[in-house]
């Protein structure tokens, strides 16, 4: 038998480039920069393959909340492939791990009354089923023509027409604009850079006032929902005033509005609250999932709804057939990595872990102030953000076209530690099993490189 042939790391970039088209960047910059490829995680830790071992910031993508290769998840995995690998859950057909883990979420979101679950393959999946269940939700309860959506700029909520024509950044529109009528955005909560003011609660009121004013103004006769993250992530880590959460709620309840919280990086214990909504006092009508879920071990994602929204669904009528879902919609070995995940979520308190270590790692990156290139740093539990400037009295960002951003990301790596630069913000977002000493190895690198790499003048 002939013994499969492993590349070489330097052909395997080199078939990278030839072949491969990545998310979220152009594939000239990576036909002209090797990319780093990750082979092996631990822990906290990845390593690539040439051997050298990071401090993982990232989570992989804000998802591998309970760490890499963690032994629990794997040996649930690998059960349930000796079991059945595949069978999927389109019409009356079911299997045994998404039953179960349905009935794991419902228990997990009482506080929010939610009732039903439908399962997909990930966060894009997740949003794109709420708004075809918020319009459907509308046309069974007898008002068909409320169908618009509205959401935040600079919010994020995936890559599909739906979810991107409801994410609030040109960025992500441009190339496959015109996107999906019946799509609305309001001004972000950016505390940091908003034209009216520095104090959060009157910027809450100019927010919610605005989402009201709007409402009012394309008729709330024709609006399904609302979505939003409970603190934005790929937008900048913008962290809402406190009390912002509750103001949607009511604004939503007045209007008649369907309440969507976008849970896909929030959810699980990333901002210091099992969900984000709920850390902020809210229970949404429905709430899309992902990421944290089964941390990244196999792809899912999840859209649960409330009961007054599942109500719309009880009593037989013309439309009541749920004419969506994806081949691997409810995927046992997808589900069963979930609820290994969730055990350890609960078990070793991941929220509560988030939090704390999330509050030393905000109090430490105060620190980064001192720089003159640090206009702003701000987060919630392990959800973190350090805003870059070229000015601090002006705000004046760095242009796209600027290579400091991508130097102090360089010279992260030179430290041993991974984390996300985009937009002109160093994200960070490391699994939830992170511990204060962690944070502490980080700041020495993050130091190290603002002290290290500074801007052209």
């Amino acid at each position: 038998m002939q013994t499969k042939r492993v590349p070489a790391s330097d052909e395997v970039a080199d078939w990278n480039a030839k072949y491969l088209w990545h998310p979220m960047v152009d594939p000239n910059v990576v036909r002209e920069h090797a990319p780093l490829i990750i082979e092996r995680g631990e822990g906290c830790f990845i390593s690539d393959i040439d051997g050298n071992r990071y401090l993982d910031c990232t989570a992989g993508l804000w998802n591998v909340n309970v760490g890499h290769r963690r032994p629990e998840v794997i040996a649930a995995i690998l059960e349930q492939l000796n079991a059945i690998e595949y069978y999927g859950t389109f019409a009356n057909m079911a299997n045994v791990p998404s039953i179960r883990l349905s009935k794991r979420l419902i228990d997990m979101l009482a506080p929010e009354k939610m009732r039903r679950v439908m399962f997909s393959s990930g966060g894009s999946d997740s949003t794109e089923t709420a708004f075809k269940l918020a319009r459907q939700y509308w046309k069974l309860s007898g008002k068909p023509e409320k169908t618009k959506m509205f959401s935040l700029k600079l919010g994020y909520h995936g890559v599909h027409f739906g979810g991107m024509s409801a994410s609030g950044n040109t960025m992500w529109r441009r190339a496959y604009e015109p996107l999906m009528p019946g799509f609305f955005q309001i001004e972000a909560p950016y505390l940091y850079r908003n034209p009216w003011t520095d104090d959060p609660e009157q910027l809450a009121t100019i927010v919610a006032e605005q989402l009201d004013r709007d409402i009012q103004y394309q008729g709330a006769d024709t609006v399904a929902a609302f979505i939003a993250e409970p603190v934005q992530g790929v937008g900048g880590v913008i962290v809402p005033p406190a009390s912002l959460w509750k103001k949607f709620r009511e604004v939503c309840d007045r209007h008649d509005v369907l309440l969507i919280s976008d849970e896909i990086v929030t959810g699980f214990g990333r901002t210091g609250a099992m969900f984000g909504a709920r850390g902020w006092g809210v229970a949404p009508d429905v709430m899309c999932l992902a990421k944290g879920i089964n941390s990244g071990y196999i792809p899912l994602g999840a859209t649960v709804v409330n009961e007054r929204v599942a109500n719309a669904w009880d009593k037989p009528q013309a439309l009541t057939g749920i004419m969506h879902g994806y081949t691997y919609s409810g995927h046992p070995v997808a589900c069963a990595a979930a609820l290994a995940c969730l055990d350890i979520v609960e078990d070793e308190d991941l929220p509560g872990n988030a939090g704390r270590v999330g509050a030393h790692f905000l109090r430490r990156l105060e620190e980064l102030r001192v720089y003159d290139c640090v206009g702003d740093v701000r987060g919630k539990g392990l959800m973190l953000g350090v805003e870059l400037v070229r000015d601090k009295k002006t705000k004046a960002p760095f242009a796209p076209a600027d290579a400091y951003p991508a130097k102090l990301y360089e010279a992260m790596l030179a430290q041993k530690v991974m984390v996300r630069v985009a937009a002109g913000k160093v994200i960070l977002s490391p699994p939830l099993v992170f511990t204060e000493a962690y944070v502490d190895e980080a700041m020495a690198a993050l130091h190290s490189a603002f002290q290290s790499v500074k801007p052209a003048t």
